[in-house]
């Protein structure tokens, strides 16, 4: 898994050379890709015993490891920043400033975000909304 961080982060390396070449210090550069990819590889490593599992067959899968296709489809119908932001959030399990810095806003707009796509939610799967999105 090492190599496999390192070689990915010489790739991003690669691609973005013409700017990452003015730094002083490319090697740090370097080192903080390989470190965040690092941290979102061990942060995904809750989710493999689930997906092994999944892949086992439908037998062995509990029922709740799945979302309903309502909220499938409610999640779907999102405007995109919401959309993005519950599945980051929800799905994958990703800390709001990640999400943040993934979809291109501040942190508090991201939980704003959340905030009223959860309001959404609530109101077309007709369901109740709790004042705490964590």
């Amino acid at each position: 898994m090492a190599e496999e961080i390192t070689q990915d982060a010489f790739v991003q390396l690669y691609r973005n050379w013409a700017k990452v070449s003015r730094y002083d210090r490319p090697d740090l550069w370097v080192r903080r890709v390989a470190i965040r990819q690092a941290q979102r590889e061990r942060h995904r490593s809750w989710r493999r015993p689930a997906l092994e599992l999944r892949a086992a067959g439908p037998d062995v899968v509990p029922a709740l490891t799945e979302p309903r296709d309502d909220v499938l489809a409610a999640v779907r119908a999102l405007p995109c920043q919401q959309r993005a932001v519950v599945v980051l959030f929800y799905f994958e399990d990703r800390p709001m400033p990640e999400i943040a810095r993934i979809v291109g806003c501040s942190v508090s707009t991201g939980w704003s975000h959340l905030h009223n796509a959860r309001k959404r939610l609530a109101s077309v799967l007709g369901e109740e909304v709790t004042e705490d999105v964590r």
